[in-house]
């Protein structure tokens, strides 16, 4: 009976040595960032966007932003060059869809719910993207993405843009 228990200590503990080496890939998820700033260079938040079996979850923390309502996207290129962030193209959008998460001919890879932000300018929110990877044809593909936040909000129906207004924040997306 001791030989048995001194073999399954021994057999826990080897197990429990080992689970870190067989962890370490699973813990280790496909990551991703990026530093959202305003026009004047002034840090608004961050986002990590970490690739899931369903898409990439994209946890946003928002520290300065306006209050408000406010238009989230993945823009097409890699680029946040002020004042008014356009070096980040239009929406991503490999499939040429119409833009909009009501549009029946939509909606953009890029299209994302809108921000419901308090009067504080703090706001933690994670979203899962379902139709991007954090991969060369996707995301970081080479001109690269960005998350850029508009002054107002997407209608969710109208093409190009949801109506949404100035690009007040913009953060390249980078590995």
């Amino acid at each position: 009976m001791a030989c048995r228990s001194l073999w399954l200590t021994a057999s826990l503990a080897a197990a429990l040595l080992a689970a870190p080496a067989v962890a370490t890939p699973v813990l280790a998820a496909d990551q991703a960032s990026a530093v959202l700033k305003d026009a004047q260079g002034a840090e608004l938040g961050k986002a990590t966007l970490t690739a899931t079996p369903g898409g990439v979850l994209i946890s946003l923390d928002l520290t300065a932003l306006p209050a408000g309502d406010h238009a989230f996207h993945i823009h097409a290129v890699g680029k946040c060059e002020p004042p008014d962030f356009k070096s980040a193209g239009g929406h991503f959008n490999p499939d040429s869809t119409k833009h909009g998460l009501m549009n029946p001919e939509g909606p953009h890879a890029g299209d994302m719910p809108n921000l419901h932000v308090p009067e504080d300018g703090k706001l933690k929110i994670e979203v899962l993207n379902p139709t991007v990877t954090l991969d060369a044809e996707s995301l970081l593909d080479d001109d690269g993405s960005a998350i850029v936040i508009h002054s107002g909000s997407d209608d969710y129906t109208s093409d190009p843009a949801g109506n949404a207004g100035d690009r007040i924040a913009c953060g390249v997306i980078t590995k």
